[in-house]
């Protein structure tokens, strides 16, 4: 039986990979200072960024929610995977060799998520491959009538699944997947008479997480004798969840988190037209309608952190779309991006209007687009007779608590008037229409609409708990045990305490052995930072290294580590990276110097109350203030 992985590989392999790279595909990171990131918490929902990364230290941390660690964490939480797996997949990442003892091979991992991962890497390489058989002519005829050559169907791996019952099932096994394996990868279905493939006589996309790995397939049936839906997915499993995917979100997550934009359109083939045609941040749905968990997908992507971004989504006029633009509508406080519509004339999706109109005609389309508000307005006006008093009345009065939800207050008197304009009442009218239901949304806690109670972003606001830093200290959410930093007091000296120990923690090579020892022997007021700085005493005589941060960690109660990952992770104050070595030498000076400036009272408070007959303990006392002096001006000298 194959063992554990070498604990020499893991803590490599924790070396060469860098946090911030692997964070980036999930979550858009920014500058926060000198060697320190920030995004949108992958763990929790809010508005401002308060999850911090700190590559050169290697770990993560949310101010808001208290979720913290290493690479391998985050791997473990963001895909639910075992620490082995976690492994794995970052070596994997990098193209590292990982080595296992008390065997010869790698554990068995029949059934868990690496092997379902492989099983759909190898399927996708099959059905690719079947697209250029003599079979899979109905496939490559499909594409061709909606526009997509050979050349885009590479681009988005499209591929053919052959109309047999079980050539998937036995190409798989001789790459060593068990049926089992198919099964849990989605890849079989199961029937009366045994096992056979789930994809028959379609065309596959592939659909793949944010990292580009193959999680599941979506599958368009071409034969009349199919009597399958027209689209067929994946079904849920370890690693397929379509609630949280978004198609197309793999290739378009670079410019999304670039432009700020993003375009959620309705199908497989609308995302390859929008892309083909310049529209390079389009993303669609797989088999479900758009929910919180895509909403969260997208804001984490975007950076969605400032209302200065974009969602434009793309409605089919007939009922089936305006139903779906409502229940958009319904999560778009969830965004602090303002929110579009665009529809095409003639109700054509992307993927006609390419056809039909050209390229161009898709670009122009995003350039058309209508604030959400105003299109939900309308569509809600369509269902009252405007021309009766009690049809504009009634009209108004649904329409009214949409203004109301406008965020940007600013925009309000505008929709007013257009309000005003659309249903036939006078301004006044509408004014006092949109201030009544404003009021009720205020003594409510929360904001309306027809689609019923719809919930302000990530629902009431909370308050940054008292004495947090503001640069550091994100909405809170549930408070782990042991101390906080945000908990700390704010006074001058706690918060030179706070920063020196920082210093020590993330730039002890700058800092230099000497400062550091003498910063350890420092009187700290604050108890739980006496306890870091314990810590870091019983490690100062192997001061840094790539395990400096763990070895801390090591020596310390269970309830401080949170702590320490805080203070590695909390960006320093110096504004550039010329800065850094003088501001962590600058602080820990600072506190060693308090320290002297303490231990000079307490000698002259001796001395005074030494009495002249004592001459040899005066000498003493007398040595010890010049010692103490001339260590003070040598600080000041460096």
């Amino acid at each position: 039986m194959a063992g554990r992985i070498r604990q020499a590989d893991v803590e490599e392999l924790k070396q060469r990979v860098n946090i911030a790279d692997v964070i980036g595909d999930y979550v858009t990171l920014k500058s926060a200072g000198v060697g320190s990131m920030k995004g949108l918490c992958p763990f929790h929902d809010e508005r401002s960024p308060s999850f911090h990364v700190r590559p050169t230290v290697g770990y993560f941390h949310c101010f808001g929610c208290g979720e913290s660690g290493d690479v391998y964490t985050f791997v473990q939480k963001m895909d639910h995977l075992s620490f082995t797996e976690s492994i794995e997949r970052l070596a994997q990442r990098i193209n590292f060799e990982l080595h296992y003892e008390e065997g010869s091979g790698k554990p068995n991992e029949s059934g868990n998520r690496s092997r379902i991962l492989a099983a759909n890497t190898a399927a996708a390489e099959f059905f690719v491959a079947q697209l250029a058989t003599p079979g899979a002519a109905e496939g490559r005829k499909f594409l061709g009538e909606r526009g997509f050559d050979k050349a885009a169907a590479e681009h988005f791996g499209i591929g053919y699944a052959p109309k047999a019952w079980n050539e998937l099932r036995d190409h798989l096994k001789t790459k060593g997947f068990t049926e089992e394996e198919q099964l849990q990868a989605g890849l079989l279905s199961q029937g009366d008479k045994g096992v056979y493939d789930r994809f028959r006589g379609r065309v596959i996309w592939p659909i793949r997480d944010v990292t580009g790995q193959t999680i599941g397939f979506g599958a368009r049936k071409l034969f009349d004798d199919d009597q399958g839906p027209k689209y067929l997915n994946t079904p849920e499993t370890p690693v397929y969840h379509k609630q949280q995917v978004l198609y197309g979100l793999d290739l378009a997550k670079r410019d999304v988190s670039k432009t700020r934009r993003v375009v959620v359109v309705e199908g497989y083939t609308d995302v390859m037209a929008a892309h083909l045609s310049g529209v390079t941040t389009a993303v669609a749905t797989c088999g479900t309608s758009f929910g919180v968990e895509h909403i969260k997908l997208i804001r984490r992507i975007m950076g969605d952190d400032s209302g200065l971004g974009e969602v434009i989504f793309t409605f089919d006029p007939d009922a089936a779309g305006q139903k779906a633009a409502m229940r958009a509508f319904a999560e778009e406080q969830r965004f602090a991006a303002q929110t579009f519509v665009a529809v095409a004339p003639e109700g054509l999706d992307p993927c006609d209007l390419r056809l039909a109109r050209g390229e161009q005609a898709v670009r122009d389309l995003m350039d058309a687009k209508v604030p959400m508000f105003e299109f939900v307005i309308r569509q809600m006006l369509k269902n009252y007779n405007l021309d009766t008093v009690e049809g504009r009345v009634a009209a108004l009065r649904e329409a009214a608590p949409v203004v109301a939800d406008i965020r940007d207050s600013a925009l309000r008197p505008g929709y007013t008037r257009e309000l005003a304009r659309l249903t036939g009442v006078d301004v006044s009218e509408a004014q006092v229409a949109v201030s009544n239901a404003v009021k009720a949304s205020r003594s409510k806690g929360m904001q309306t609409t027809s689609e019923g109670a719809r919930q302000g972003y990530a629902g009431p606001a909370t308050a940054r708990p008292a004495g947090a830093p503001a640069d550091i200290a994100g909405e809170a959410v549930a408070e782990p045990e042991g101390p906080r930093v945000f908990e700390l007091k704010n006074d001058p000296s706690t918060r030179l305490e706070r920063d020196a120990m920082m210093a020590l923690i993330q730039y002890p090579e700058l800092v230099g052995l000497e400062l550091a020892a003498d910063a350890v022997q420092s009187a700290i007021m604050d108890a739980n930072l006496a306890t870091v700085r314990d810590a870091i005493g019983a490690n100062v005589n192997e001061l840094g290294g790539e395990t400096w941060l763990d070895r801390i960690q090591n020596d310390l109660p269970h309830d401080f580590k949170p702590l320490v990952t805080q203070l590695a992770v909390a960006p320093l104050p110096q504004k550039n990276a010329e800065q850094t070595q003088s501001y962590c030498r600058g602080v820990v000076i600072s506190l060693i110097e308090r320290d002297l400036v303490r231990r000079k009272s307490e000698l002259v408070g001796r001395l005074q109350r030494t009495s002249v007959d004592q001459g040899e303990v005066s000498r003493e006392i007398q040595r010890e203030l010049l010692e103490l002096e001339t260590k003070r001006r040598s600080l000041r000298e460096d």
